[in-house]
């Protein structure tokens, strides 16, 4: 089945990160060739992070091939429950900041994954986490509104629980909260998430879906495959 959404790619790293190989015109290149009309260009910010002007500046001098449209983004992780995100900041120009729950955002700062595992272990009742967790996502989006939830959810897995263990109340507000603060919710390729049942919400709620391969290469830019059943999933049989 076709969608309108994969020609787009909302979440493409460069050599901005310190973790990706591809140049910003290499992914521009590739997003091309890949038949993408839209691509975001992002790359990973800390509060010391001090390129940001230099990566607006370099995007500018890009040659932008005709029918794309080229975005900008830099994604930082929510620092802890009150959704503070780890963010410099921001000159204008950047078009959507992505909200990353790269770690568990605890009541004094990020916490790891083992370390919420541990706490697990030792009595930390699972609708406590996720309470402060999906409260911490909502508070971000609050904060910080206008802007896209990267990747969300993928944190779950990694502390041992899923997105079946959100259940109805948590995932309905935090969908709700989506379309109120007009953030975009990517499906992320590279982690397989958002599921099916959240996008529903977020569809039922209002709230705009994107695509992203989150890659970190240029060969993946626009490249969907793990999603693809998710979104099957989400229509209507015929």
């Amino acid at each position: 089945m076709s969608y309108g959404i994969l020609r787009g790619d909302h979440h493409v790293h460069s050599t901005f990160s310190d973790d990706a190989v591809s140049t910003l015109a290499e992914n521009v290149a590739a997003a091309t060739a890949a038949g993408l009309t839209t691509v975001r260009l992002v790359d990973h910010v800390r509060q010391s992070t001090t390129w940001v002007p230099e990566y607006l500046a370099a995007v500018r001098d890009l040659e932008r091939p005709e029918g794309l449209t080229v975005l900008t983004g830099v994604e930082a992780k929510i620092l802890d429950a009150t959704g503070a995100l780890d963010i410099p900041a921001l000159p204008q120009g950047i078009d959507r900041i992505l909200i990353a729950d790269h770690q568990f955002p605890g009541a004094d700062g990020p916490l790891g994954p083992s370390a919420v595992r541990e706490r697990m272990a030792g009595g930390w009742a699972v609708d406590d986490v996720l309470d402060q967790f999906v409260g911490a996502l909502i508070a971000a989006m609050r904060r910080h509104p206008g802007n896209q939830l990267a990747h969300c959810f993928s944190l779950l897995p990694k502390i041992g629980l899923a997105e079946d263990d959100l259940g109805a109340e948590r995932i309905q507000t935090w969908a709700r909260t989506a379309a109120e603060t007009d953030t975009l919710v990517e499906v992320n390729e590279k982690w397989g998430c958002p599921g099916t049942e959240l996008l529903r919400a977020l569809r039922l709620a209002g709230a705009e879906i994107v695509a992203s391969t989150d890659s970190h290469v240029a060969d993946d830019v626009g490249r969907y495959a793990r999603i693809i059943p998710i979104l099957d999933a989400l229509e209507p049989s015929a």
